[in-house]
Parts: C-alpha cells; structure tokens; sequence
C-alpha cells in the first residue's frame, strides 16, 4: 500500500499483540517488542519484526504505539528506547495509565520531538485481536492524518477529543468508562458470590432479571465464565486492580468521593493476592471467599 508506515509496538501483551497483527495485516512494517520477548515472538509468523531492543524496534518509525501496563512501565520503555527515537515521529499512548502519567509521559515525549497522542483504547484482548477498539483520542490536527492511519488498522471507530493530549482528555474518558465496566464486573461477582451463599439457584436469579432493564450482556457474559470456571483473561484480576486504583486516585484529586471503586479496588487486590491476578477479571468473584 502507497500509505504503508513503520510502527513500533512496545508492549505485546494480550492487546497489544492483536494490535501489532492487524497493523501488519493493514499493510505497515511492524516492529515488536516486548519486555518478555519469548511473548511476541508468535508475531513473527504474521510478518511482524520482533526485536529483543526498544531503541531497535523504534528506530526510524513512523510512529511509536505504546501498550503498557501503567505509567513506569511505559516510561521504562521508552526510555530504552531513547537512541533509536526519531524527533518528528508520533507517540500514541494508547495503555490505561491515568491523566497524570499522561501528562508526565507528555512531557517526556517533548523532550525527545515526538508528537505526542493521549489515545487510551477501549476493548478486550478479543477485540483488539478483532481490530475492533474504539480509540479515545486527543492529539494536534496536522499530525492526525497519520495517527489516524494507525488508529484505522486497530479499531472500529475513533473518537477525537479536544484540548491538548498533554491534559489528558482521553485518559479522562477512559477512567469513566473503566469505572463503569469495572464496577459491573465487581457487582456481578459479587451478586454470584452471594446467591452461592444463600443457597440461591443462579438460574432463578437470571430468570427473573429476562428481558427487564436489569439485564445486560456484559452481566450475562462475566457470570458464563465464573460459572463455567473459564477465566482465560481478556482483561486481567492485576489489570483491574490497577485501573480502579487510578480512578479513586483521580476522582478523589478532583474531589469526588469513589467509595464503589475503592471497595472494587480492594475486592481485585484481595483476589490478586490470592492468586488470580494472571486471571481475566471475572475471577474477582474468588474475593468472596477467604480460602478461594
């Protein structure tokens, strides 16, 4: 394709790594790393470049795609990678790391030329595989015409957000939505947790809410993997942990009280601490019990 970019992928772990497939497959020169190299590897088959050195994977890209798991371990990557970072290339922040570290990450990205794109994604390891994100996006409007075309291989849609990427405004949005989804996924463990309690058939419970405003398919989803005990992660128990931590943090910076959240956020550490943080969220459910 005339349009063909090189993009460099820091972080390939289960978004990234669809991530890194469907920019190959949309026809741009990939490049992977990944802290655990052994994990992006497997990219290799579907003609992305893996590399054991960040400045190696950046070197001469297009742009940067960064898909971390929080604000230091995106800061550690790029600053391996700081011999290979071209000025004038874009940085699209794309992990949950809080409008904070944004910030902080912006700033380190001035200090190297890089274009910097507060564009947090929203989706699961399946949608993200899918190329189906929907990007939360801010960044400035000459260099979006690039960005977008990186955005376009990931994701379904992207939505742009004004103000400067440096303010964080995806990274707003994108703790509103976690909260949201994050305190459905708490409340369903915890519903199933109690009915097991009570002696209450699971069944009854879900034929009572059929078809009524109580019903969602999200419910129906986390409840079929803690009942069918699938915990393959889409979205991990550490992930989760980390996400509600940032959003007490900035609601509470901000001056709102994030009682749900907190009580979330201890609900995923506890079970983490049990030995479920590699697990997908749904494996909350286990902080109900105190020999799960």
């Amino acid at each position: 394709m005339s349009d063909s970019l090189t993009v460099a992928v820091l972080g390939t772990g289960l978004m990234g790594a669809g991530m890194a497939r469907n920019l190959s497959a949309a026809g741009h020169d990939v490049r992977a790393w990944n802290r655990t190299l052994s994990r992006a590897q497997p990219l290799a088959a579907d003609g992305v470049r893996v590399v054991a050195d960040p400045a190696e994977a950046v070197r001469d890209a297009d742009a940067v795609l960064t898909m971390l798991l929080d604000g230091p371990a995106t800061e550690a990557a790029v600053s391996g990678a700081a011999a290979g970072l071209r000025p004038g290339a874009l940085w699209l922040q794309t992990g949950t790391v809080g409008p904070e570290a944004q910030a902080a990450l912006a700033a380190r990205a001035a200090d190297h030329g890089l274009v910097f794109f507060d564009s947090p994604v929203l989706g699961t390891r399946s949608v993200a595989d899918a190329g189906e994100l929907t990007v939360l996006a801010a960044g400035p409007e000459d260099a979006r015409p690039v960005a977008a075309a990186v955005f376009d291989a990931i994701g379904s849609g992207t939505v742009w957000l004004p103000g400067p990427a440096a303010d964080g405004p995806a990274s707003r949005l994108k703790l509103v939505l976690n909260n949201w989804v994050l305190a459905l996924t708490a409340a369903t463990g915890e519903t199933l947790a109690l009915a097991k309690a009570l002696g209450v058939d699971p069944d009854r419970f879900f034929e009572a809410i059929e078809g009524g405003s109580m019903d969602t398919p999200y419910l129906r989803m986390k409840a079929a993997a803690i009942l069918g005990g699938d915990f393959t992660p889409s979205f991990t128990v550490q992930g989760a942990a980390k996400d509600l931590d940032l959003i007490v943090a900035a609601g509470e910076a901000a001056g709102a009280r994030m009682d749900l959240a907190a009580a979330g956020a201890a609900r995923f550490h506890r079970a983490a601490a049990q030995g479920h943080a590699a697990e997908d969220m749904a494996a909350g459910y286990f902080a109900s019990w105190d020999d799960a």
